[in-house]
C-alpha cells in the first residue's frame, strides 16, 4: 500500500479500536494514553501522526493541521538534504546529471562559489563529512548564526567562525547546520538543478508531497542567491519520506531512494565515539538520520535498534522502525527542546506483540 496525494484521498487511517487492533496491530489504549501525554508534553501548537502498516491509527492536531500546515521543520530537514543527496549520487552514477558525485567525493570540488577555499583543510572534507557532521565547518558550538548570506557562509567574509574550520575533517563530531547549507550548494552543481527543483522533481513529486516551501538564501554578485536545505512540509507528508524510507527506498514500484542509502544510515558513518553535541553519543549519528538506540544516557531505552529518526527544534521529529513497520512524525514549526525519543518509545510501546502461528494441522 502507497498513499495517493492528499488532493486524491491521502492516507488510509483507522479510528475504531476494534480496527486499530485488527488491521494495524496497535493497542488503542496506549495510544490514546500516547495522545495524552502529546497534549500534555508542552503548550505548542502541533500535529503529529503515527502510522503501522500503512494505516494512520493516531492523529493529533493542536491549532495545526496534518495535511495543509507547511511549517518549518527544522533539522528534520536534514535528514531529507542527506535523503536527496544519495538520490543525486545515484542519479549520477547512471549518468542522469552533468557531474559525478560518489559520498566520498571531495565536497568542495562541487562548491564552485566557495572558491578561493577560505580554510585549506576544506579541501579535504568529503560529501560523506558533510551529511554526519564531522566535517569541522560552523558547528553550532562556535556560536555562529545560522542565516546567509552565501558569502559569509563560504567563509569569504572574514569572520573566523565561518571561514576556519572547527577541527580537522573526520577527526571530531560537531552539529553544523552550515554543513548542510553546503550539501545544498553539492546538490545544485552535481545535479544543475536549484536545489528545492531537484528535491521536488526527484523526491516530493514521486511520493505524492504536494505541499511545500524552501528558504532561498541570498548572496552578491559572485556568490548567487541559492535555496538552502531549510523547508517546511505537514506532518503527513513528513510521513511520506519516513515511509518510502521504511520501504527500502521504493514507492509503487520504483527506486525513489536508492536502497544503499538506506541500509548505510542504520549505523554510524564515520569512526568518531564518545559523547558529543547535545550530549549525544557520536555514534548516534549516521547520514542526517539519527539512531536513537544507539544513546547511552537512557533516552534510547525501549526502542529498536534499527529505529531512525531525526528531531529537529522546537518538537519536530520524522522517525520510521522497519522492525515495527513503523513511521512517527510531529511538526510545530516552532523552537525549543522537547522529548523526543519519549514519543518514539510510546509509539513504539503501542505496538501489540505478534502471535505465535498457531500449528498445522
Amino acid at each position: 500500500y502507497y498513499p495517493p496525494p492528499e488532493s486524491q484521498g491521502g492516507w488510509r487511517k483507522l479510528t475504531d479500536p476494534q480496527a486499530i487492533r485488527r488491521l494495524a496491530g496497535m493497542d488503542p489504549d496506549r495510544l490514546a494514553r500516547l495522545r495524552d501525554w502529546l497534549l500534555r508534553s508542552d503548550r505548542r501548537r502541533f500535529a503529529a501522526v503515527v502510522i503501522r502498516h500503512g494505516y494512520i491509527v493516531l492523529e493529533v492536531e493542536r491549532n495545526c493541521s496534518a495535511k495543509a500546515d507547511t511549517r518549518n521543520i527544522k533539522s528534520c530537514a536534514k535528514a531529507i538534504c542527506a535523503t536527496v543527496l544519495a538520490i543525486a549520487a545515484e542519479q549520477s552514477r547512471l549518468g542522469r546529471t552533468p557531474r559525478k558525485m560518489t559520498f566520498d567525493d571531495p565536497a568542495f570540488r562541487f562548491i564552485p562559489w566557495a572558491r578561493p577555499l577560505s580554510d585549506p583543510r576544506k579541501a579535504r572534507i568529503t560529501v560523506r563529512q558533510l551529511l554526519n557532521h564531522t566535517s569541522g565547518i560552523t558547528p553550532e558550538s562556535t556560536g555562529a548564526p545560522n542565516r546567509g548570506p552565501w558569502q559569509w557562509i563560504l567563509g569569504h567574509t572574514g569572520d573566523r567562525r565561518t571561514a576556519r574550520l572547527a577541527f580537522e575533517p573526520g577527526t571530531d563530531l560537531d552539529y553544523s547546520t552550515h554543513a548542510f547549507y553546503h550539501a545544498a550548494l553539492v546538490c545544485e552543481n552535481v545535479t544543475g538543478m536549484p536545489y528545492d527543483r531537484f528535491t521536488i522533481e526527484k523526491l516530493f513529486k514521486p511520493i505524492g508531497i504536494e505541499r511545500w516551501w524552501f528558504e532561498v538564501l541570498d548572496g552578491d554578485s559572485k556568490h548567487g542567491r541559492h535555496p538552502s536545505h531549510t523547508l517546511g512540509l505537514s506532518a503527513r507528508d513528513m510521513a511520506r519520506i519516513a515511509y518510502c524510507m521504511l520501504h527500502n527506498g521504493r514507492w509503487k514500484g520504483r527506486q525513489i531512494i536508492p536502497q544503499w542509502f538506506v541500509e548505510q544510515t542504520a549505523r554510524p558513518t564515520h569512526p568518531v565515539t564518545g559523547i558529543k553535541s547535545f550530549h549525544r553519543d557520536a555514534e548516534s549519528f549516521s547520514h542526517g538520520w539519527e539512531l536513537p538506540a544507539r544513546l547511552s544516557d537512557g533516552r534510547g531505552k525501549g526502542i529498536p535498534a534499527d529505529a531512525r529518526f531525526k528531531p529537529g527544534s522546537g518538537g519536530q521529529l520524522i522517525a520510521f522502525v522497519p522492525s515495527l513497520d513503523l513511521v512517527v512524525t510531529r511538526q510545530t514549526g516552532l523552537s525549543g527542546d522537547w522529548a523526543y525519543e519519549e514519543y518514539l518509545r510510546r509509539a513504539c510501546e503501542a505496538v501489540l506483540p505478534e502471535r505465535p502461528a498457531g500449528r498445522q494441522k
